[in-house]
């Protein structure tokens, strides 16, 4: 599963996930509401993509995905349930437990600052987290 934290922003980005032999989540970033086409390769691709935040279950692990961190202490006090919250926007990265929860940012991905573009990889078993730097 990949899961993608927002800032997408252009159509032919969102579509080459479609060559990825698994399913997609992903929220919409603040650079992503005026972008043409993201809805519509979402749909052609049975992507999953909306205004965050988007909650799922994988594994049995209670998982909501937010592009900007704004909301994420309030999520974490009213609904202690959650496991694991992922975010972007900020192109920091982040890996820190909060209440009961694993908040990660993996950090920039999208070539805004040299050299420290990373992706994340989460095994859910044990919520280990592991950047990957390209």
């Amino acid at each position: 599963k990949v899961i993608h934290t927002g800032d997408i922003t252009q159509a032919e980005t969102l579509s080459q996930f479609s060559r990825l032999n698994c399913s997609l989540s992903a929220v919409l970033g603040n650079n992503d509401l005026q972008e043409k086409g993201l809805k519509d390769v979402s749909a052609i691709n049975g992507f999953t993509l909306q205004l965050p935040p988007l909650f799922l279950t994988i594994e049995n692990r209670k998982i909501a995905i937010f592009h900007e961190p704004d909301d994420i202490d309030e999520l974490i006090k009213n609904d202690p349930s959650i496991e694991l919250i992922l975010h972007g926007h900020t192109h920091r990265y982040r890996n820190e437990k909060v209440g009961n929860a694993i908040v990660i940012n993996p950090g920039e991905c999208s070539g805004m600052i040299k050299g420290k573009n990373a992706i994340g990889l989460i095994r859910l078993s044990d919520l280990k987290f592991e950047r990957i730097f390209f």
